[in-house]
């Protein structure tokens, strides 16, 4: 269904995105400040299945138009394409800032989980991410649009529960070797810019 170098190309943007410290990473971390660690990976376990069910939205969505036409196709992939692009300038050009926690009321772990799903899904910028990310790796030659949007999102799911859990469990030492790596908070935006530039570029050049 996939090829290796789309895989790879896949998981190292998800990657690059994880870089970015967002609403949903800030919510892990202030509810694990709140409620301890089992509040903090169960909030992580919220966002998780609310990105998957962005997926499922965007599969339903785009999987048959995808399959319609080459003009379709190129459609979604050069309005995909300027919307990375888009992403990567407005990383260049912001200022290197110490992001602010969210202000929520604490809560037990498993409301939590529950309070969190709707808090991704309802994140316009999330919605907007997956309508212009996933399709540049599905490939209709390539079997069923559907099954391939299903698959990259639950990749996608698994490597952000894992980077949440991580958070939660490094949260400490992590904080420490932030505050020692002062560079790379200077350097940060520079790197996730290019990289989203360079995913930009390379979907303007794919094939269908």
């Amino acid at each position: 269904m996939f090829d290796v170098a789309t895989l790879t190309t896949f998981i190292l943007v998800v990657l690059g995105l994880f870089l970015i410290p967002g609403p949903a990473v800030l919510l892990v971390f202030t509810r694990t400040l709140q409620g301890g660690r089992r509040t903090g990976i169960l909030t992580g376990l919220g966002i998780a299945a609310g990105d998957f069910i962005h997926t499922l939205c965007a599969a339903a969505g785009l999987s048959a138009l995808l399959m319609t036409s080459a003009l379709a196709f190129n459609v979604v992939k050069f309005a995909g394409a300027a919307y990375l692009i888009y992403l990567g300038v407005a990383a260049l050009r912001a200022p290197p800032a110490a992001p602010t926690r969210p202000t929520v009321a604490p809560v037990s772990a498993g409301k939590a989980f529950l309070l969190a799903i709707p808090a991704e899904l309802l994140n316009p910028k999330t919605a907007l991410f997956f309508l212009a990310f996933l399709p540049q790796f599905v490939h209709p030659q390539q079997g069923s649009s559907f099954l391939q949007f299903a698959v990259l999102g639950l990749i996608f799911v698994a490597m952000s529960a894992a980077y949440t859990t991580l958070i939660v469990l490094a949260i400490r030492p992590l904080g420490r070797l932030v505050k020692r790596l002062g560079w790379l908070a200077r350097w940060q935006n520079k790197m996730i810019g290019g990289i989203f530039i360079s995913l930009g570029l390379k979907v303007a050049t794919q094939s269908r």
